[in-house]
């Protein structure tokens, strides 16, 4: 039988008030028309107060992440890039199934407190679709899945705390403690950016007492407070530029030129998968390939290279070959 649904009542102002995207969608029309909108204007032409209209405009820019400036000279907003269609309007059956494949995606979290969020997450966005679209969420279940190999879940009340703050600007204080340290440490931060890199999540935030941008394991937070103190993230910030040296989260230390040469076995594995955006792959004889890439540290691409064993060999650089030997000899150690 079809679920019944208890009736929303609306007040009079709700029944006659444009719903949010309404409005971003007529803000969206003028701004691609060249028409300088300002909060003003839109607020008498949409019967709603001018706090609304600028609560849309944040949200446009900051969260759809749309290119919108104040223009002092015309008093109002403008696009300062070309923008052609506005961002998540269309939602199709395909694109759908879609975001069950990313709710699939993060399955190490089954069994934990982050599984009946996510799925509530989802069932919302269903709802709320103006189309309806029928779907088995038990066939979805069965027929796609992901398997994760050490993989970590994070306390979901310290995750919200902390995509909270990451949203709204707000400074965070915590207990942290370092990789290969026993103790805890204070740390007050203002956070930027929070990202699952390699089943882990990781906070990218500017330290307070340190003065520099540091990452942070959620998992190694404890005592995590949300200060309500706001903060300006730098414009220029962007976690693709940050870690674009970098082949997963490690800070960059350096410039290295790396090569390095893959039996025909792991050829095609290698192949197969964008690694890095410097990548580039030279076909060798036999089937064999030599990919470079351009990083700013060696820590990551040591452990990823001594994760296909008599597969790979290091060419250059040199420090890099040394500490693959390093590694190679520890592990043949008696101790």
């Amino acid at each position: 039988m079809p679920r019944l649904r208890t009736p929303v009542r609306l007040t009079k102002a709700q029944q006659f008030s444009r719903p949010p995207l309404a409005r971003m969608m007529r803000l969206h029309q003028k701004l691609i028309a060249g028409d300088f909108p300002n909060c003003s204007k839109l607020s008498k032409e949409l019967e709603v107060s001018t706090k609304t209209i600028q609560r849309d405009i944040d949200f446009m820019r900051d969260r759809l992440g749309l290119p919108i400036e104040y223009d002092q000279l015309h008093f109002g907003f403008v696009y300062t890039e070309p923008v052609t269609n506005f961002p998540s309007i269309e939602v199709s059956e395909g694109e759908v199934v879609a975001l069950l494949v990313a709710q699939k995606a993060l399955a190490q979290y089954r069994g934990t407190s982050f599984e009946k969020p996510l799925k509530v997450a989802f069932e919302k966005i269903a709802d709320g679709l103006k189309d309806k679209v029928s779907f088995q969420w038990d066939g979805i279940e069965s027929s796609i899945s992901f398997r994760g190999i050490g993989s970590t879940a994070a306390d979901l009340e310290l995750f919200e705390t902390v995509s909270s703050a990451v949203l709204k600007s707000h400074e965070l204080a915590f207990e942290y403690r370092k990789l290969g340290s026993s103790g805890y440490e204070a740390r007050r931060v203002q956070p930027y950016h929070l990202a699952c890199i390699d089943q882990q999540w990781y906070l990218f935030a500017h330290d307070l007492v340190r003065s520099q941008l540091r990452t942070f394991v959620l998992s190694r937070m404890r005592k995590v407070q949300n200060t309500r103190m706001r903060f300006r993230r730098p414009p220029d910030f962007s976690i693709t530029k940050h870690l674009s040296e970098s082949l997963g989260v490690f800070s960059t230390n350096g410039r290295f030129k790396v090569r390095i040469a893959f039996d025909d076995f792991a050829a095609r594995l290698v192949s197969e998968r964008n690694w890095h955006p410097s990548q580039k792959i030279k076909q060798l004889p036999g089937g064999t390939i030599e990919l470079r890439l351009e990083l700013g540290s060696l820590e990551e691409i040591e452990r990823w290279i001594l994760s296909w064993g008599s597969h790979a060999r290091v060419l250059e650089p040199a420090e890099l070959k040394r500490r693959i030997r390093r590694s190679a000899e520890a592990i043949l150690s008696d101790g």
